[in-house]
């Protein structure tokens, strides 16, 4: 039996990748084979460019960045998340190809047409079968990302973004959700941990009944 593909999607500090691991341990509780993945930086060649990517001090010509995270993408689906889907796995992974058309196209400013090509190109096709975008106002977003540099943790390239680009971002999102809304579920990044763990428990576990 093939398995799913769900990914998780959010501007920097909407809390995505907590919720991400919360999914993951549910799941494997209930008895499904579960396997957690991001991009990038999903398979080893994948965490030697997101080192080489978002630790550089150098600028990094937006065309590179699109690029690079291609490369990453291709990868990763290669190697990772095609075999765990037949293999009859849910895979969850941190980001996907949407966080190249808001990050890179929106974002950086890279046509659609341009950014559709690549990621078609990426991921020869494979689609989620359900995506979650934590939904979280710039301000907010912002706050917590300055909050986990007070507290020690490493800034990386895209931390230091202006509020201006994650709206830009931001936006791309609510475009893609409003143009797919089948698989694309929005949830209110702004309440607390446990409520948005309810709710993506929620949302999966009726993705999981209906397939």
């Amino acid at each position: 039996m093939r398995g799913k593909f769900i990914t998780f999607e959010g501007i920097d500090g909407s809390g995505k990748s907590t919720q991400l691991r919360m999914l993951a341990s549910e799941l494997l509780m209930q008895g499904f084979k579960v396997l957690m993945t991001c991009e990038p930086g999903g398979t080893p060649l994948g965490r030697r460019l997101r080192e080489a990517f978002l630790e550089t001090e150098e600028n990094v010509l937006p065309l590179a960045e699109l690029l690079l995270f291609a490369a990453d993408r291709a990868q990763h689906v290669n190697f990772l998340v095609k075999p765990a889907i037949e293999e009859g796995k849910i895979v969850i992974s941190d980001r996907y190809a949407d966080a190249t058309f808001a990050y890179q196209g929106a974002g950086r400013g890279f046509p659609e047409k341009t950014v559709n090509q690549v990621i078609e190109l990426a991921t020869d096709g494979l689609k989620p079968n359900l995506t979650l975008f934590f939904d979280l106002p710039i301000e907010k977003a912002l706050l917590r990302m300055n909050s986990r540099s007070h507290n020690g943790e490493q800034k990386n390239r895209m931390d230091k973004e202006t509020a201006e680009f994650y709206e830009r971002v931001r936006a791309a999102y609510l475009k893609i959700a409003a143009n797919e809304p089948e698989r694309f579920r929005i949830i209110n990044a702004s309440r607390s941990i446990d409520e948005i763990h309810t709710k993506v428990m929620e949302i999966v576990s009726e993705f999981l009944e209906n397939r």
